[in-house]
Order: C-alpha cells, then structure tokens, then sequence
C-alpha cells in the first residue's frame, strides 16, 4: 500500500514530463541486436520468402516490388498461414511522394450469406459450420490486394514478382522441422480433404520428415495463371471455374459471380500520435489501428518510462488501456461500408481522457461493471505479417491470414489452394463469442458483401514526417495488444528493436476477465498484479513480429524468435 501511494505521488510530478521521453538509443551494452543494413531490408515468418524478397530487392525492385513477391512465396513455403486463398491488409509508403495508404483486401461474404446462417433449429451457434465447412469460407482477396499494391505502387511486372514463388512451388522446397511438426499436429483435421492430403502427406500412412522436398504442383499451376493474367487469372477464368465448382460440389454457397465481382479497396489509415511521434494503421474492418491509438491515447498521460518496462504498475495501466479498448470493440467496430464505426470518436484524446477517469491506480476494473462506451461524437493465430523497407525510403507492412492454422484445412480440387474460414470472424449471434473468445455485435453480424472484422493490425510509426517504425503480428485476438507493446518499448522503454522483439509480452481482451502473461513475466510482478485484483493466467509465446526501424540512415531488423524458420536479411 505504501508502495502505491508512493507511486500514485509520483505521477503528479512526472505527468508533465510523459511527453518529452527521449528517443531509442542504441548502445553496446544490449543483449539484444538487430540486424543493420542501409540499402534494404525484409524480415518475414519464413526464410525462404525472405530471401525473395531480398532478391527482388538486389534486382532493382522497390518495396513493394518485393512485398508482392514475398505474399505469393509464403503461400507456397508457409501453407498454414501465407495464402492465395485468404485476405489481409497491407499499408503502403511511397517515399517520393510522401504518402501512407492502406490497402484493404480482407474477405468479403459470398451474396448467398444471411445473419442466420450459422445458427442450427434452436437458435445456437453451429459452430463446425461456422469454422470448418464450406460455409466457413470468404471471397479471398489476397490475389486483388497484391495485384493493386504492384499496379499501384510496383515498378515490376507481375510474372518478374511472381517468378520465385512458382519455382518454389514446381521445383519444391526441403521442409522444416516447424512445418514438418504442424503437418503432424494437423493430420486429422487435414487428412479428411483429399486435395490436402494428396499434397502435404506423402501416403495416407506416413508424414514428411524434416528435409524431405515439398512439391506443389497444381499450387505452381494456379501461381502460372496469375503470372499469365493478373488478377483475373484468379478471379476469373480456369482457376475461378475450379474453385467454385469444388466449394459448390461440397455445399458451399461461392460462386464465380462472387470471385468475378471481388475488389480490393485502397483507403485511408487511421492515423494518431503518440508523445510526438505520428502513429499511422489500418482503419476498420480491422479493429486493430483504431484501438492502438485508443490504448496509446489513454497511457500517454502516465510516465510509463520512469514506472519501468514490465512493472506492475505499467502492466496494470496497460490493461485497463485494454480492458477499455476491447469493451469498445464488441460494440462499434465492423466494416464501415455497412456499419457507422465512430472511428473518430473512440481515437480521440478527448474519449481518452474520459476513460482514464476509469482507471484506478491501486485496482483491477472488473470486466462484468466495464460497458463500451456511448458515442457522443465524432482474426487466426495462424496469420502472418512481413515488413519491408528499400533504399529510398519505401516501406510495407503487411498481415495476412486464412484464420486457422491451414484456413479450414481445405483444398480447393486441382488448384493446390488452401481455403479460409473467415466466416469464422463474424458475430454469428450478437453477443456470442468468437474461436478466439471475441464478443461480437450487430455491427459485426454476417451480411452479403459484407467483410468481416479482423484483428490484423499493420502499423507503421513516423518521426519527423518519415517512417521510423514498421512492424505487424500474428496473434488472433492478442494482434492488437502485440503491436501495442512493440511500440511502448520503443518509445517509453528506449529499447533497439531486438530488445523491444524480444521482451515478455502480456495481454487482456475484458472477456474473458484474464490477464495473460508469458511464462517468463517476473513471478514478483505477477503477485503484485494479482494483490492489485488482476487474476492471472500464464500461457505459450504471443505473436510473432516482423519488425523494421529506419534511423540515422540506417535501417535495423528484427524477426521474433517466438516461431521458428523466421529470418530478416538486408544489404
């Protein structure tokens, strides 16, 4: 008690100063460090896809030249997360002309959907339905969403972009331990499609071993017709007919009407700021950008840094920011094309300053007393995300998924694609919760055309007008509070990009009522945060970042250690 009056004392003389925290310094002394290039960098969840992009980078490509590039080789050496047959969100800087945009390609219902779908005779969730059938699965956007970024930002040609990843699909790839192990794990779920089976077992008795080389041919065949055609070599066409007429066969409700009238949507971020440096994200359907600046708005008035990195009483703070912010999400976040999200609203100071008048300093909000806010104004662990930066200042963030680990464990027939279950993102009955324990709404009910919610949150932080922070998560639900801490420990905690990687992370999503924390969160903290009336459970690595920062002319790298076969390279 005395500790906390202590501290609460404190933060009436150190409030003044949350502002003027002085900016990372690299010293010698890290235990950590990030790997340093100056004329560019790519750091994703596989090696393979890394050196990809690392060779469309030496070739000449600009950032997105290589982004491009890297999304279809990870649909063929990361099976269970990168994809052709998925959705995500990309953001863009165009260093020369000095501006950030997002690039919305997540899913989009088939015009077959309706609010009921899912629900069985007594009105319940049919959750198999919902997360593992044909029904499950979205439009995927993933092909439109690179195809734009290229058109738009590329400077080469989509067979030049395409090139690698088909060669890795024909001429096959050695599989690691980590693929090897999930192909093992997966068997049952995956073994029941005989597409997915055909390609990534060897017999119907036997798995691949570490080493073995991974073929894909109808994969390369699908990568070909995109080389051949663009976009419409997936949207239409061949591959589109192959698609559709497998989901159909199999009682799904996609049509190539819905693949043919697919489009990816450039939009603007959402943009805040954060103790002087400028915080740009992605808007909604992704929860993630708004919530960053919600939470980072709330936390800017206490003097995080001189509480200390991982302190009980920055965790605290920290969670109640959470705790607040996934209240906020259940109610008002939803695709703004058929919702009115107050994005405004919930990213401004202003509602910040009225939340923090939630928070105690000495104890634990309750999450059953904790309602989302009324306006008065104006996805799958198994995703990934890969960051990439090029010699003039040209920058990606980009996450994309199929949701579960491998989408619904199907392959569409004589396309080597796996399929998503995005549906699976939607509020399937208001106020039931999600595979990843997420209460959803109205503003998140399933509707044709409509793009589910999502917590995939690239993010991108500028100092001085230029980008000095790129980096995004895997994660599920714990997206958003992943990507939150990167930032905290950079700014706040003054720590390089390895250290700021490689730190304990925790998370709290208000329901359930839980504060999750790595294993190696300090068992001290732990007590304290309990005695503070948080209950507490320990549980694996959260996230996976893929993290770049520019500065002094330098660029500087970090891959999370957290998932195995992930690598940054630059030159």
């Amino acid at each position: 008690m005395v500790k906390q009056l202590f501290i609460s004392i404190l933060f009436l003389f150190c409030l003044l100063d949350a502002n003027t925290q002085a900016p990372p310094i690299y010293g010698a002394e890290s235990i950590h460090h990030p790997l340093i290039a100056e004329q560019g960098m790519v750091a994703t969840q596989h090696d393979e896809a890394t050196k990809v992009g690392l060779e469309i980078l030496k070739a000449g490509g600009n950032a997105v030249d290589a982004a491009v590039a890297v999304g279809f080789s990870l649909a063929v050496v990361l099976p269970r997360a990168g994809n052709l047959g998925g959705g995500g969100f990309m953001l863009v800087h165009d260093a020369k002309g000095g501006n950030t945009r997002a690039i919305n390609y997540r899913e989009i219902a088939p015009k077959k959907s309706d609010k009921d779908m899912y629900l069985d005779a007594q009105g319940n969730v049919d959750n198999k339905k919902f997360n593992s059938s044909y029904h499950s699965i979205g439009v995927p956007g993933t092909v439109a969403g690179l195809c734009q970024a290229l058109d738009t930002y590329g400077s080469m040609s989509i067979q030049e972009v395409i090139a690698p990843a088909i060669r890795l699909a024909k001429e096959g790839f050695p599989i690691s331990h980590d693929l090897a192990h999930v192909l093992e794990k997966y068997q049952t779920r995956l073994r029941v499609c005989p597409e997915t089976e055909k390609i990534f077992y060897p017999s119907n008795t036997s798995t691949y071993k570490a080493g073995d080389i991974l073929i894909q041919e109808d994969l390369a065949w699908s990568l070909e017709q995109i080389a051949q055609r663009g976009s419409k070599g997936f949207y239409e066409g061949a591959l589109a007919k192959r698609m559709a007429e497998d989901i159909q066969e199999n009682g799904g409700i996609i049509q190539t009407n819905d693949l043919k009238d697919y489009k990816a949507e450039e939009v603007d971020v959402v943009k805040g700021t954060y103790r002087g440096y400028d915080i740009y994200s992605m808007p909604p359907p992704s929860s993630g950008g708004v919530h960053i600046i919600q939470m980072l708005n709330i936390l800017e008035e206490y003097p995080l840094g001189f509480l200390g990195h991982n302190s009980a009483e920055t965790i605290h703070l920290m969670v109640e920011a959470m705790r607040l912010a996934y209240a906020d999400r259940s109610e008002h976040l939803g695709d703004p094309n058929y919702w009115d999200v107050p994005v405004k609203w919930i990213s401004s100071k202003k509602y910040a300053t009225d939340l923090r008048k939630k928070i105690s300093t000495f104890n634990a909000n309750i999450s059953e007393e904790i309602k989302p806010g009324k306006v008065t104004d104006y996805e799958s662990e198994e995703t990934t995300h890969y960051s990439v930066v090029d010699k003039d200042g040209n920058a990606v963030s980009n996450t994309y998924t199929l949701n579960f680990s491998f989408g619904t464990g199907l392959v569409a027939k004589g396309t080597g694609i796996l399929l998503n279950n995005e549906m699976g993102d939607f509020s399937a009955k208001p106020g039931s919760a999600n595979a990843f324990g997420l209460i959803g709404g109205a503003a998140n009910a399933v509707e044709a055309g409509k793009r589910p919610l999502s917590s995939m949150t690239p993010t991108m932080v500028f100092k001085d007008n230029k980008p000095y922070l790129i980096t995004g998560s895997p994660g599920g639900s714990r997206i958003i509070t992943t990507v939150l801490q990167i930032i905290l420990n950079v700014i706040d905690h003054n720590m390089n990009i390895a250290e700021a990687t490689h730190a304990p992370r925790i998370h709290h999503q208000w329901y359930p009522d839980i504060l999750y924390t790595e294993k190696v969160l300090n068992a001290d903290t732990k007590r304290l945060l309990a005695a503070k009336g948080h209950t507490i459970k320990t549980r694996a690595a959260m996230g996976s970042t893929q993290t770049l920062m520019i500065r002094d002319g330098l660029i500087f790298g970090c891959s999370d250690p957290r998932r195995p076969d992930a690598s940054t390279l630059g030159f």
